[in-house]
């Protein structure tokens, strides 16, 4: 008890120890965004061989996010703990492996300075409270998410919906305390989910019924209501506002000056969760600041 006093007691110290600590679990995280699509489609080849009576995918060694141990893609070689200290290894090994001078590529320092800042910046926000933990928790998750939807156009299930679950389990836990508190009461909260997933769900059946495209995913449906369960429905349009506005900013940008082409979709997610971020981080300023603009406060 003495030690967490003594830690509260030194906001400067917590919030360097939250750095540290979200470099760490960036480190976590780029296996989970390289590891998890691998596991998934295992897992559905697994599905459809059962399904439609085919032989059994053969057996391959156990692959999950604990094992086997990382190793370099070109040559192999297993990365030791020395080779794995987050940013560290990388400016020491000059962004090569130690073996083979394979390069590695920079975007795992990136994820890892990434989420020792994200981290920072959260508890900077909310001190050294149950409220940081469970924020941290939801921007480790939106990290990891939007990780594999750069990747592979893909939300899985397996981490919308424990946001998603654990945002109304946490409601579960509020009490009468002030609007800008990260624990919601169970009503908002509730309804944040709903109202998430129907928003996008209502836009993705217009747009398939004027075009006859799919514009979005169902995972982007579940992320929303994950975000919704999480702040509630009141930061909704915050989030729809800001990921849709950044998202064809975006998209502009890189068919201007990359050349995309404009008929290849764009992963919806990574913004959707780096507007949930900000609604998490700044929201309630933020709407008080529009509503005092407008003269509606």
């Amino acid at each position: 008890m003495d030690v967490i006093n003594f830690i509260a007691g030194i906001p400067l110290f917590y919030m360097i120890l939250a750095f540290v600590v979200g470099l760490m679990i960036g480190s976590f995280l780029n296996v989970v965004i390289y590891r998890l699509p691998v596991m998934l489609e295992h897992e559905w080849k697994h599905q459809c061989s059962e399904i439609m009576n085919l032989d059994p995918v053969a057996e391959t060694a156990r692959f999950n996010l604990l094992t086997p141990a990382s190793r370099c893609p070109s040559c192999g070689h297993r990365i030791t703990i020395a080779q794995n200290i987050p940013i560290l290894s990388y400016l020491l090994l000059h962004g090569k492996c130690a073996a083979c001078s394979a390069r590695i590529s920079p975007r795992y320092p990136v994820v890892e300075l990434l989420t020792g800042i994200v981290s920072f910046l959260v508890v900077w926000r909310f001190g050294f409270t149950l409220e940081a933990l469970a924020a941290l928790f939801l921007s480790w998750t939106l990290i990891a998410l939007s990780g594999i939807d750069l990747d592979h156009k893909l939300l899985p299930d397996s981490l919308t919906l424990l946001l998603l679950w654990t945002g109304l389990l946490i409601s579960l836990a509020s009490k009468p305390v002030s609007a800008e508190t990260l624990f919601i009461n169970p009503v908002d909260s509730i309804a944040g989910a709903v109202i998430g997933y129907l928003a996008l769900w209502s836009v993705y059946q217009l747009f398939l019924l004027i075009t006859g495209k799919e514009g979005m995913g169902y995972g982007d449906f579940k992320l929303l209501a994950a975000l919704g369960a999480w702040l509630g429905y009141q930061q909704l349009p915050l989030i729809i506002f800001f990921s849709a506005l950044v998202g064809a900013l975006a998209g502009i940008i890189m068919i201007v000056t990359l050349g995309r082409d404009r008929q290849i979709p764009i992963p919806y997610g990574p913004y959707l969760a780096a507007a949930g971020w900000v609604a998490l981080m700044w929201g309630s300023d933020i709407s008080a600041y529009y509503f005092h603009i407008a003269g509606l406060a």
